[in-house]
């Protein structure tokens, strides 16, 4: 009897192991499909929802809403709460580093100049994560991606350079755009040291719940809010709790646990591209030659660095 159980026990988990393995293989494709296009229309979004509120405060309601839900999921499944403090405290800095502070620094950018450079300067996650999760977290790339990481990097210049040169009022946005990548950089690092085995949803209820904090703090300290009451930027708030924090925070820390830190922001890549052509459609959004350009050298870097597997991580 023993030995019989033992055996349908080895079947079942030779039987499993393929099926975990197809699962996986399904969401490496699927994951980063949704996450650009959920990445992308937050974009759309927010150009609205600013429109008629304060970016502070947009990005605050923001927050709270995604946060309020996130309790509320956790409160009716009756999850506990298994995180040791030292782990709350890690998810909490993950939050304020790879949501809020990116979030208010592109939103407050998104007052001042159009989208689709907001989403190319964020195609310097990849290179700054790549650059640095080898020395720190042992994740090896291939010559190739690291060609595709160094032309993403060109096309984020070439926006720069032609707001240094003649767009000086949107200089000072894309910079702190820039700092905002650096924190999400941090961020996703900080996370794929300490933060990869924290069960899913209660890392991002203590993520959520940080930089809910965070961005209020900072809503009612450095700016006078705004509002003038149209109810779209209702539905503006809501797409971009429910839909992007929510859906898109959550695959894009399901894409780092996953593979390397490389292979899961590389998906930035394409974000400005996919942003121009919502953008253009649907806001009237021009493009210039420098834009257009910057757009076809990253979508060449991100073919560069995602066509090869990533090297094992070093031992």
């Amino acid at each position: 009897m023993t030995g019989s159980g033992s055996g349908q026990s080895a079947a079942a988990r030779t039987h499993d192991q393929p099926l975990a393995a197809t699962t996986r293989d399904r969401l490496n494709r699927v994951a980063p499909i949704v996450f650009l296009i959920l990445w992308s229309s937050s974009f759309l979004g927010t150009r609205v929802g600013l429109r008629h509120m304060s970016p502070l405060l947009f990005v605050a309601i923001r927050m709270v809403l995604a946060a309020g839900i996130m309790v509320g999921i956790m409160a009716w499944r009756r999850r506990p709460w298994r995180l040791p403090p030292v782990m709350i405290l890690h998810c909490a800095v993950t939050g304020v580093l790879a949501q809020s502070i990116l979030l208010m620094t592109a939103h407050s950018a998104m007052v001042r100049t159009q989208a689709a450079p907001i989403a190319l300067i964020q195609t310097l996650n990849p290179l700054l994560s790549a650059l640095l999760a080898w020395p720190l977290l042992g994740e090896r790339l291939r010559p190739s991606q690291i060609a595709g990481l160094l032309l993403g990097f060109a096309g984020v210049l070439l926006v720069l350079g032609r707001a240094a040169a003649g767009a000086r009022a949107e200089l000072p946005a894309l910079l702190a755009t820039v700092g905002g990548v650096f924190a999400m950089v941090g961020g996703t690092l900080y996370y794929r040291h300490f933060c990869r085995t924290v069960p899913a949803m209660e890392g991002a209820t203590i993520q959520l719940l940080a930089a809910a904090a965070m961005c209020s703090a900072c809503a009612v300290l450095l700016e006078t809010p705004r509002f003038d009451g149209d109810g779209i930027v209702g539905l503006a708030i809501a797409w971009n709790a429910v839909v992007v924090t929510i859906g898109g925070m959550s695959l894009y820390f399901l894409m780092l646990s996953l593979g390397t830190a490389a292979r899961a922001t590389v998906n930035f890549y394409l974000i400005p591209g996919f942003t121009s052509i919502l953008t253009w459609l649907l806001l009237n959004e021009t493009l210039t030659p420098a834009m257009i350009a910057g757009l076809l050298i990253s979508s060449v870097g991100c073919w560069l660095v995602g066509r090869t597997a990533p090297c094992a991580s070093l031992k």
